[in-house]
């Protein structure tokens, strides 16, 4: 979830929100006149907000700006210690991430963190950043997501387009090949793949279409700008128990008839469905979800006798 670093008010109703992520924002939700005292109030409410099972996460000024170094110099040195990651906007080229990492480096060691315990969150924003996403996600092991950040991405590809995230109903979806690359190369380096916003708040349906072609696509989450998005969000990017009760029936149907004592099968009907190998795969994608979420199982394998 995106919180204005500027509001104290927001970053403290944000610490009860059911949220998996938060971040702290010094960029684009805090105007240029206010972000000199923003960064003091977000290092006050990392230090002593209650984050329990968030990671907690600051999105800094871009690095071409004049507020990006003194950003990472008084959060990491202020509250380093209870952050996750930082998040750094409109990554157009790999130096960017280069600059980041070396920076965190200094500051970690100066500061007597763990050297490389702050991790990197890189929004691709623009169509250079695009074009290096191989050697932005490969730069640092910090990086540990790639987000797709629709807004500055729409303006810089003069779409037709006034509403960050929604690019228009013109029968095709202009985001399909951004959000394929951006988690095609996720995948790759083992990072995650999260979807930016979708500035119409009280939209919901249009917020779940939104959340579900990202899910479609194999992202792990999406930002929410609200908490009346966070129920939908999560309920797209969780497996529904039914699916969740497939996936474990075919792990444990595929596992049983692959082992000697099943036969040594290499691919059986579950059902009126045909499974293999490739089919445990997909079912691990989805029951790692569900573990991860502590669901219950409803159903259990039984094995023909």
């Amino acid at each position: 979830m995106a919180v204005p670093g500027s509001s104290e008010k927001m970053l403290k109703k944000a610490q009860g929100f059911a949220a998996d992520q938060v971040f702290l924002d010094l960029e684009d939700a805090v105007a240029a006149v206010a972000k000199p005292a923003a960064r003091g109030t977000v290092v006050e409410a990392l230090n002593h907000g209650d984050w329990t099972g968030k990671t907690r996460v600051v999105r800094i000024n871009d690095a071409d700006t004049e507020w990006a170094h003194e950003d990472v110099l008084q959060v990491v040195r202020g509250a380093g210690a209870n952050l996750d990651c930082i998040m750094l906007p409109k990554v157009e080229r790999v130096a960017h991430i280069h600059w980041l990492d070396v920076l965190l480096t200094q500051v970690e060691r100066e500061a007597g963190l763990p050297v490389g315990g702050i991790g990197i969150e890189a929004q691709i924003e623009g169509p250079a950043g695009l074009s290096e996403i191989e050697a932005i996600a490969a730069a640092t092991p910090r990086t540990e997501a790639l987000i797709f950040g629709p807004g500055d991405f729409m303006a810089a590809m003069k779409m037709p387009a006034l509403t960050i995230g929604a690019p228009g109903s013109s029968g095709f979806d202009p985001f399909d090949t951004v959000l394929m690359t951006i988690a095609m190369t996720a995948r790759k380096y083992g990072l995650q793949a999260i979807d930016g916003p979708f500035a119409l708040i009280k939209d919901l349906d249009g917020y779940r279409a939104s959340a579900e072609r990202a899910a479609a696509y194999g992202y792990d989450g999406k930002w929410v700008l609200h908490p009346g998005q966070i129920d939908t969000a999560n309920d797209v990017f969780a497996p529904s128990q039914q699916m969740y009760d497939k996936a474990e029936m075919i792990i444990d149907a595929y596992d049983h008839y692959s082992s000697a004592a099943g036969g040594g099968l290499g691919a059986v009907m579950l059902g009126d469905e045909m499974i293999d190998e490739a089919s445990r795969k997909l079912a691990l994608v989805t029951a790692e979800r569900g573990r991860l979420l502590n669901m219950p199982r409803t159903t259990r394998f039984e094995p023909a006798s």
